[in-house]
């Protein structure tokens, strides 16, 4: 199994920036198999995909967040960045990171940490107005 570590969460106010990193122990984007994801989950909200490196080189954004947040690999393909800027209390929420298969489905609703992805623990960003 797939270990991921998510690092750069905080409490940061309404119009900040915080830069989220994740470093899993195996991935690689030649066999375009798997893309690297980060979801969301506020309080009461459901489970959320706010960014993905996509298939074929085409990031993916919610609507929520274009605009505001850029996902970016690092020099290592083991590792993905989530860049947040122009923050807003909505986005208060725990981040994961998440390897998922190419096969499922960009916005189909899905539980965090469900079975289809390899899950990071998860980091907390608060932002506060």
């Amino acid at each position: 199994q797939v270990r991921m570590v998510e690092y750069g969460g905080g409490s940061v106010e309404a119009g900040g920036s915080l830069t989220l990193s994740c470093t899993a122990s195996e991935f690689t984007s030649d066999t375009d198999e798997s893309k690297m994801d980060w979801y969301r989950q506020g309080p009461g909200n459901e489970c959320e995909l706010v960014a993905s490196t996509g298939v074929l080189r085409s990031p993916y954004y919610a609507d929520s967040v274009k605009g505001r947040y850029t996902i970016a690999q690092g020099l290592a393909e083991n590792t993905v960045y989530l860049q947040m800027s122009s923050l807003k209390s909505e986005d208060t929420a725990l981040y994961y990171c998440a390897i998922t298969p190419v096969w499922v489905v960009t916005g189909m609703s899905r539980s965090c940490l469900d079975g289809l992805s390899d899950w990071g623990q998860g980091t907390q960003v608060t932002v506060s107005s």
